[in-house]
């Protein structure tokens, strides 16, 4: 499958390390089952493991090369390079698997288990070599030391609890305060509200209460001066028959025709 790959050289080189690499573990593997020193098949699992490392970094430099080259190619060829690349990790995780089982027939507990990385098991193996160049008291004075200082970190522990729950309580406390606060202003809010309202629902019925009275007002006023005019036109025309008498009001005497009447009779 790798020969139709259409690879770049650089991947190309990178594929071809891992084929060694896998080679290599295969030989490595099948020589371990001819090894019955149990030293020497846990120098010979040591020098699997860093290979089985190798081969990790490098599936890894794949498939980076493979995804910044990936927008170039055809969408055939990078899934076939995902293809190839997962078909490596699961020949890498079936050496790891049986990387696994070596171990655990050899019950050598000193090597890093391969998931944790290089260097994982550093510390330990220090800490190991220290302990066994103690004595029992220096190993007794190191437990309690370590006691000891479990003890003030647990006390250390106690009182950031305790300053956390106090400063808690002083923020529910502030919140509830300020909660209740909220409601007061919410209440006085409302309240002014409604007032708001029975004010504006005060001002319009004054205003329509005025408007009544100002209409009323006039229409007396109209009344009044209509009144008056009919009687100013009938003091200046008495003979117009057109403006009827106003009911209650007796009609104006036409003194002037009746004294020149008379004076005629005595002329005569």
């Amino acid at each position: 499958m790798a020969s139709n790959l259409n690879m770049t050289p650089k991947l190309e080189q990178i594929h071809g390390e891992i084929r060694d690499i896998f080679r290599a573990l295969a030989n490595g593997f099948q020589k371990l089952d001819k090894i019955k020193d149990s030293n020497r098949q846990s120098n010979q699992l040591e020098e699997l493991t860093g290979k089985m490392r190798d081969c990790k970094r490098l599936i890894k430099d794949f498939d980076r090369e493979v995804k910044d080259e990936g927008a170039g190619n055809p969408e055939e060829v990078n899934k076939q390079l995902n293809d190839e690349k997962q078909s490596m990790i699961k020949e890498l995780n079936s050496y790891v698997a049986l990387r696994k089982t070596y171990m655990n027939t050899i019950g050598n507990k000193k090597l890093e288990l391969f998931d944790m990385g290089a260097g994982a098991s550093e510390p330990a193996e220090g800490n190991v070599q220290l302990a066994s160049e103690m004595s029992n008291q220096e190993l007794v004075n190191a437990g309690m030391k370590t006691m000891d200082e479990t003890d003030q970190a647990i006390e250390r522990s106690k009182q950031v609890v305790h300053q956390t729950i106090e400063v808690g309580t002083q923020t529910a406390s502030t919140l509830k305060g300020q909660t209740d606060q909220m409601g007061r202003i919410v209440n006085e809010l409302d309240s002014i509200q409604f007032s708001i309202k029975k004010a504006s629902q005060l001002v319009k019925e004054i205003g329509r209460q005025v408007a009544t009275d100002k209409c009323i007002m006039l229409f007396l006023f109209l009344i009044v001066c209509g009144v008056i005019a009919i009687i100013v036109v009938k003091i200046v025309n008495p003979n117009n028959k057109d403006i009827r008498d106003i009911p209650g009001l007796a009609p104006p005497v036409p003194t002037r025709r009746l004294l020149y009447v008379r004076t005629g009779e005595l002329y005569d």
